[in-house]
């Protein structure tokens, strides 16, 4: 897939396994066909006796079996991230049957860094690539939606531990230039990497999981992780900014009810999660049959959120987790022919780019103050008024005939002498020495205390993600426990439920974690004020270097008797035409016209140095 095609990447990836089922599951040399032969006895009674051979082959994006965390997400995953840092929607969703290893896939596991999942390492790749492009300012915000039995949940809602949650209070909605949202559904500006892997612990700690024959742990709900990224051009005076969504989906895995064994409320879950999954299956083939209009995608909540990443503007990825088992063969075979079909719909992907109206107006605004400047330079040259709309096909024709004549030598060069420009970085090194010592002093002693803040900031976190993974070991143990006395049939109810240690100590685990976690949002606000302080001294250091600037180079009229080279030298070009007092800029250039009257070359030194004047003051300004 390249990085900005129209076509659905698929990939499969198989679930390591000692009992791989060669003689059903064939993956070629070519990684990127699997062959499935599967035996079924015939249902006639004059057949029973005759056995019947199906083969299927599949060809997909590839086919990753045995492979590690770090060499799927660099095959499957970065192109699509790389690509949402440059304007374009993106979409990796996981899709297979319970216990194939989908989450593994996303999420990862946390009790080892090289087992991390793709949303780890995508907010690593994010942040590490803001760093790179200092060309361009970056916001990244976060969302986290959980989809269970069709109720929209948001899994990082700071009223989620309120008395009396609202999850109807958010709706799937669509608007023009905007797409599918979510209405209601709560974003998260993160900072680093460390802020945004806080948040994903977080919802992963609401997540909705239960336990059955195929899964201990298996995901009751659809989640959808996204990374929400907005760029504006540091270097550029564009009105022109662009946004995108990285949409990183773990489908709730299908089921079969015989042999999961749910019941109740499980049973209940698994019919959602199916009949969800079918209408997912239903959009999928509205959208591969090009002669259908309609797609069934307002069937469910899961289809009508997914909407954009189907068919819209977004460069999507399927990843088909399968088993190698041949127990699983027919959910194995099922998996791969949903991917199959994915292959053949097609997405638009495009660059989300915006025209930011504030900006647009200022623009406007200093467009027009600069005609009037120009303007007034021209009636202080005495040439006539220039007209600054679009040249008509007659001016075009008339400015190449000139081009041309210049080319041939027909028309003569017309050279202007231009002012030079006092260098602005060594007079703002002696600013900051001088006049403007104060403000950098107190610049660089609020620098010091951000600095330590982002340093207790780091150990903070650090703690928080030490705790965090015991809290995940000690569940894991837990769950071990249960599962133990479960297979042994203990008679005893009570010594069926785990060790009062281990429950006591989760409860203290999870105190801690929560006391952690506020003390880091308490300094995560010290840090944001410590940085609004260093930006505000920032500004006011260079605006108060700017006056200065403008002060130094600027001519006094008691002064203006000097020879004609050295006012050429030293007039300030930018503090006479940022002058809103007409009359005295004016006035300077009539003196200087008057000191030089007497002079042969009077007149033509007057309109020249007033050209000079015009042209430096256009390059400055653009």
């Amino acid at each position: 897939m390249k990085a900005h095609s129209g076509e659905v990447g698929v990939f499969v990836r198989i679930r390591p396994t000692a009992n791989f089922a060669d003689d059903l599951i064939e993956c070629l040399p070519d990684g990127q066909t699997v062959n499935i032969c599967h035996k079924r006895d015939s249902r006639k009674s004059h057949d029973s006796k005759k056995s019947q051979l199906s083969c299927w082959s599949f060809r997909l994006e590839g086919v990753l079996q045995d492979v590690s965390q770090e060499e799927f997400y660099a095959r499957v995953c970065r192109r699509v991230v790389l690509g949402a840092l440059d304007g374009y929607n993106g979409t990796v969703m996981c899709f297979g049957q319970t216990g194939a290893g989908k989450t593994y896939t996303i999420t990862g596991s946390t009790e080892s860094y090289k087992q991390r999942g793709i949303i780890p390492r995508a907010l690593q790749e994010v942040f590490q690539e803001v760093e790179k492009r200092t060309e361009h300012a970056f916001s990244v915000y976060l969302s986290y939606l959980e989809i269970y039995n069709e109720t929209l949940v948001d899994l990082l809602s700071p009223r989620r531990c309120s008395p009396h949650p609202s999850p109807h209070s958010m709706v799937v909605m669509e608007e023009p230039g905007r797409g599918v949202f979510i209405r209601g559904l709560s974003l998260h500006l993160v900072h680093s990497e460390e802020e945004a892997l806080n948040l994903l612990f977080e919802g992963e700690m609401n997540r909705i999981i239960g336990s059955h024959a195929l899964n201990r742990n298996s995901s009751r709900s659809h989640c959808i992780f996204t990374v929400h990224i907005e760029s504006r051009s540091r270097t550029l005076s564009d009105a022109k900014y662009i946004t995108s969504k990285l949409n990183l989906v773990d489908l709730a895995g299908s089921e079969r009810l015989g042999k999961t064994g749910s019941e109740g409320q499980m049973l209940k879950e698994a019919v959602y999660i199916n009949k969800s999954l079918s209408f997912l299956e239903q959009a999928i083939l509205a959208l591969a049959d090009r002669r259908r209009d309609h797609v069934p995608f307002r069937q469910s909540k899961l289809t009508h959120a997914l909407k954009d990443s189907l068919g819209g503007n977004c460069n999507t990825v399927l990843v088909a987790n399968i088993y190698g088992e041949a127990a699983q063969i027919e959910e194995t075979l099922s998996t791969l022919r949903f991917a199959s079909r994915m292959r053949c719909v097609r997405t638009d992907p495009a660059v989300n780019e915006h025209m930011d109206p504030a900006h647009i107006k200022k623009l406007q605004k200093d467009i027009q103050r600069l005609k009037e400047e120009l303007s007034i330079c021209n009636k202080l040259a005495n040439r006539p008024s220039i007209s600054y709309e679009s040249l008509s096909e007659a001016q075009l024709a008339e400015i190449n005939n000139q081009v041309q004549r210049y080319l041939e030598g027909s028309l003569e060069e017309i050279s202007e002498q231009e002012l030079p420009e006092p260098d602005t970085e060594k007079a703002f090194e002696v600013f900051k020495v001088g006049q403007g010592s104060k403000i950098n002093c107190i610049l660089k002693e609020n620098k010091a205390v951000l600095l330590e803040r982002r340093t207790l900031l780091r150990k903070l976190t650090d703690e928080v993600n030490a705790v965090k993974r015991e809290i995940d070991c000690t569940t894991a143990t837990i769950q071990q426990h249960k599962e133990l006395r479960r297979d042994q049939g203990t008679p005893n109810p009570q010594l069926q439920e785990p060790d009062a240690t281990l429950l006591k100590k989760l409860r203290e685990l999870k105190a801690r974690y929560r006391q952690r976690y506020d003390v880091l949002g308490d300094i995560k606000a010290e840090v944001n004020y410590c940085q609004h302080l260093v930006d505000q001294c920032r500004v006011r250091l260079l605006s108060e270097f700017e006056n200065w600037y403008k002060k130094s180079f600027l001519v006094p009229e008691e002064e203006l008797d000097v020879t004609t080279e050295k006012t050429l030298t030293e007039v300030s070009v930018p503090h006479i035409y940022n002058s809103t007092n007409i009359d005295s800029v004016s006035f300077s250039i009539k003196q200087i016209f008057d000191s030089h009257s007497a002079a042969s070359n009077g007149n033509h030194f007057c309109l020249t140095f007033v050209g000079n004047v015009a042209t430096t003051f256009l390059l400055r300004r653009y």
